[in-house]
């Protein structure tokens, strides 16, 4: 680990997102004790990649002139775990919103699950979740889908680079995901139950990789807001 810090001129910071936190609650958590640290009211703090609340896991945080790097960092394939309950799906398509639709599993076996892995290698379409941060209209979709207004998600095209899936116990898929930018995971998980004709939503999902950055060498946040209060912040001017 660093000992010598300069945040105000750029650093890259890895951090394990908790469950529950938006990823502008993990900026904002960061960008406070970092604005005291050098005394001024303003101080570039971003991520590349934002990550649901309900998922946890490696956020890629810039200070400073770093942040000119974050669209390159957005750009960098990304790796999940996670897990996909069958039979069951929900309009969010993961935990935020209650099931409204259930569905037969007793026909899916690891060979209709192996069938169906290999139709979601390489690039495909597809269609992000109405829960989700997507733009549309001007407004973020999530913002119009809980106040009940419909609204027509655009598919796009998507690059999976491997994808491991895993037929456990309780009608429940284990994954691994390697993916290009602008994947959805929860959409992912929703078109893999569709696939096996029956319903699917993402019960957990976990963040391990973006590009050359890892969740091994990531940290917690009040990890990262210690080290920031502590740290030799090095030359302060730019």
């Amino acid at each position: 680990m660093k000992e010598e810090y300069n945040f105000r001129k750029g650093e890259i910071l890895l951090v394990d997102k908790p469950l529950g936190w938006t990823s502008f609650d993990v900026v904002n958590k960061l960008r406070y004790p970092l604005k005291r640290k050098y005394g001024i009211k303003r101080l570039k703090v971003g991520h590349a990649g934002t990550l649901d609340p309900l998922a946890s896991g490696l956020l890629v945080v810039c200070t400073g002139r770093k942040t000119k790097e974050i669209n390159t960092f957005i750009n960098d394939t990304k790796i999940y775990t996670g897990i996909i309950k069958l039979g069951a799906t929900t309009p969010s398509y993961d935990l935020e919103t209650e099931i409204d639709a259930t569905y037969p599993v007793e026909h899916i076996t690891p060979e209709a699950v192996e069938r169906v892995r290999l139709q979601f290698l390489g690039e495909i379409e597809q269609t992000p979740p109405i829960y989700s941060a997507k733009k549309v209209n001007g407004k973020r979709a999530y913002e119009s889908a809980r106040k009940g207004v419909e609204i027509k998600m655009k598919t796009s095209t998507i690059f999976i680079h491997d994808l491991t899936l895993e037929l456990k116990e309780n009608h429940e898929i284990h994954f691994f995901v390697k993916s290009s930018k602008g994947t959805y995971i929860r959409s992912l998980a929703y078109d893999i139950g569709r696939a096996l004709n029956t319903g699917g939503h993402l019960t957990r999902l976990r963040r391990e990789a973006s590009g050359e950055f890892k969740i091994e060498n990531a940290l917690p946040v009040d990890t990262w807001q210690k080290i920031i209060q502590e740290a030799n912040v090095g030359d302060m001017d730019l």
